[in-house]
């Protein structure tokens, strides 16, 4: 034990915690909008509306490929923020 040391305080645990809480937070909204952008930019760049074929015409091979490209791009933003 040092001679001078102090206890840590209450509010230094509270704050830590506020501070995750707000890293948390800041991280997975980044982390949604960038898969919306992902996926908004392949559907752009691919023929055909994605969400029109899923949407309206119950295309279940289009709805695989739109989650495909959903996880891929969630586990690429994942690894980035993660650093």
């Amino acid at each position: 034990m040092f001679l001078f040391a102090q206890e840590p305080s209450v509010w230094t645990g509270i704050l830590a915690l506020g501070m995750n809480v707000l890293s948390m937070l800041a991280f997975g909204l980044a982390g949604i909008f960038l898969a919306i952008l992902g996926f908004w930019l392949f559907d752009k760049f691919t023929p055909g509306k994605l969400d029109e074929e899923i949407l309206h015409k119950q295309n279940v091979a289009a709805a695989i490929v739109g989650a495909a490209v959903i996880l891929g791009i969630c586990m690429i933003v994942a690894a980035a923020i993660r650093g």
